[in-house]
C-alpha cells in the first residue's frame, strides 16, 4: 500500500471512530429519539450502512458479502437503498457490531486499492463522474457529517464534547 491509501484508509478510520464515540456516549433513553430528524440509531445505522456499500468495489456484490448474508435480519428489505424515508429502528449493539465490519472491511479493503484501480470508475452507477479515490473521499466526509450531527445531539444532552480523532482507528469510550 502506497502513502496515498494509507491515508485514506487512516482517515475513514478516524471518522469511524468518532461515530464510535456517537454510539458510545448517546444515553440508553435518546438512541430512538428524535430532535426535528430521524431517530438516533436510524442515523448510525444509515451512517454505516453506505460506509459499507462505497467500500464495496461495485453496487452488485453489497447484498451479497458474507456480513449481509450471515446477518439478514439486520439488513431486513435493505430500506436504506430506496427513495423512501427509513422506518426500521436499530439497537445499540447491532450498531457495533455493523460498526466492527465496516472497520474491519476497511482495514483489508484499503491495502488491496492500488493507484490504477483508485484512479479508475467508482464503481457506482449514481456516481459516475468520480473515481475510486474520491468515493473514499466522499465516503469519509459521509461518515463525519452525520457524526458531526450525532456527536453535537449528544454534546447537547450529556455537557460533553467527542474528542478528536486525527488519524487511523481509536476506541475512546
Amino acid at each position: 500500500m502506497n502513502k496515498f491509501e494509507k491515508i485514506l484508509e487512516n482517515q475513514l478510520l478516524a471518522a469511524l471512530s468518532t461515530l464510535m464515540q456517537c454510539i458510545n456516549n448517546c444515553p440508553d433513553n435518546e438512541w430512538q429519539q428524535t430532535h426535528g430528524d430521524s431517530p438516533y440509531s436510524q442515523v448510525v445505522f444509515h451512517t454505516l450502512f453506505y460506509t459499507d456499500y462505497y467500500l464495496e468495489r461495485t453496487e452488485e456484490t453489497f447484498k451479497d458479502q458474507p456480513f449481509h448474508l450471515n446477518n439478514k435480519e439486520l439488513f431486513k428489505d435493505y430500506e436504506e437503498l430506496e427513495d423512501r424515508i427509513p422506518k426500521h429502528l436499530y439497537t445499540k449493539e447491532e450498531c457495533h457490531l455493523y460498526l466492527k465490519h465496516c472497520v474491519d472491511k476497511c482495514k483489508t479493503q484499503l491495502p488491496q486499492e492500488d493507484t490504477e484501480l483508485l484512479n479508475g470508475p467508482s464503481g457506482f452507477s449514481h456516481k459516475p463522474d468520480i473515481n475510486r479515490a474520491e468515493i473514499h473521499i466522499y465516503n469519509t466526509r459521509h461518515i463525519q457529517h452525520h457524526a458531526a450531527q450525532l456527536g453535537l445531539r449528544v454534546q447537547k444532552i450529556i455537557n460533553k464534547e467527542l474528542q478528536w480523532v486525527s488519524s487511523g482507528w481509536k476506541e475512546i469510550i
